[in-house]
């Protein structure tokens, strides 16, 4: 480790102390690219961007370690060179953004319904503690993951927890070979196609349904990556089913990138008033009845994922949730439109769902073992 890495430790264990002993919360950032994402809060910031750099990639072994504050694609760019990827695909939604920013937020791209979660990559960390203790879980080989996995407590914790150091993650070789197919058909259609292809040995990589909540034919675009041959035989099948068309790789790859980075219209078009929602539901959920919602919705991981624009007032949300909460899913306010109370509560409690109230008190005691005086306790997350 750089003399200084080694001084910015020393620095962020002074400022956890200080905030300690001053009972001042610290909100942790990096690119500040995903600054609007979560509860809002006020607290004063903790840079991880000056702890930066790769500190060990084993191309062969499948694995990268890196500091938290490093630019996400650098790391991206450093794989590339060895044909490798961040198979999960996690969004950047800035220039700016950082490795130790995207295992906070926990967020994955179209890629998530086939090769798992942003946590499902996560081998080990290293952390600072709510005391500024310096500790260490998990490795980076996959056969080193034993016991508690406590690393992967930290994706989706966004920053209150502990101060994410350093991680490794798991990576994958770039798919041989990827083609991506469109056509027109219902919501209905789509699910059920989707759900079908799924139970299937097909090389289905991503799905994006979008079109009118109010019914009518919407566009379907699938994605296809792993061997050529596999592609080749399930082109012929899956066309026959919906008369799709092949769209050429620069404009297949827009739309994923445009997909992953949410700037598709469908997402951009958020009204003042409005608020962007995320629902997340079992995949054999149909067609949701919706009302007082935008023009588009648009479903992601084979209707898994599902983003909707409606009022962003406290009654909408109550119903949203209590419609998720029916089929077995729950719902986020994920991104608000400008005239938004930015105070209002934006996540599904636990305590609200019968399935996750009892892990509240799990969640609780986490907290305080990991941050016992509430340093990084900013209710970010709820």
């Amino acid at each position: 480790m750089s003399a200084s890495n080694t001084k910015n430790i020393e620095l962020f264990r002074e400022q956890i102390q200080a905030a300690a002993k001053n009972k001042t919360p610290l909100s942790i950032q990096g690119g500040g690219t995903k600054c609007w994402y979560g509860n809002a809060n006020l607290y004063a910031k903790l840079n991880t961007r000056p702890y930066s750099g790769i500190l060990e990639y084993q191309p062969e072994e499948l694995v990268i370690t890196a500091c938290a504050g490093t630019p996400l694609k650098e790391i991206e760019a450093a794989l590339a060179e060895k044909n490798q990827v961040l198979a999960f695909e996690p969004p950047h939604f800035g220039d700016s953004a950082t490795f130790g920013g995207a295992i906070a937020a926990g967020l994955a791209g179209p890629a998530r319904i086939s090769v798992g979660n942003l946590r499902d990559f996560v081998l080990g960390a290293r952390i600072l503690d709510g005391k500024g203790q310096d500790l260490s879980f998990g490795g980076k080989v996959m056969k080193n993951v034993a016991g508690y996995d406590v690393s992967r407590l930290l994706p989706g914790s966004m920053g209150t927890l502990s101060l994410l150091l350093e991680a490794s993650v798991k990576v994958l070789p770039r798919p041989a070979a990827i083609t991506s197919l469109r056509c027109h058909i219902t919501q209905a259609r789509a699910l059920q196609l989707l759900n079908e292809w799924a139970g299937q040995p097909l090389p289905l990589s991503a799905s994006c349904w979008i079109g009118s909540p109010k019914g009518g034919d919407g566009e379907l675009t699938i994605r296809l990556a792993g061997a050529a041959a596999a592609i080749k035989s399930a082109i012929p099948l899956m066309s026959a089913a919906v008369n799709s068309i092949e769209l050429d790789p620069s404009t297949a790859q827009t739309f994923w990138n445009h997909l992953r980075e949410q700037e598709l219209s469908a997402f951009t078009n958020l009204k003042a008033d409005d608020t962007l929602y995320r629902l997340a539901l079992p995949a054999a959920c149909g067609p949701l009845v919706l009302d007082n919602i935008g023009d588009d919705i648009i479903l992601e991981w084979h209707g898994q994922q599902r983003w909707l624009k409606a009022p962003g007032d406290d009654l909408t949300f109550a119903s949203i949730k209590a419609l998720a909460s029916t089929h077995g899913g729950h719902a986020t306010r994920f991104k608000q439109g400008v005239n938004v109370d930015q105070s209002k509560q934006r996540f599904t409690l636990l305590s609200e769902q019968a399935h996750s109230v009892a892990l509240e008190a799990v969640q609780q005691r986490l907290r305080a073992s990991f941050d016992p005086a509430g340093i990084f306790a900013t209710s970010r997350l709820p």
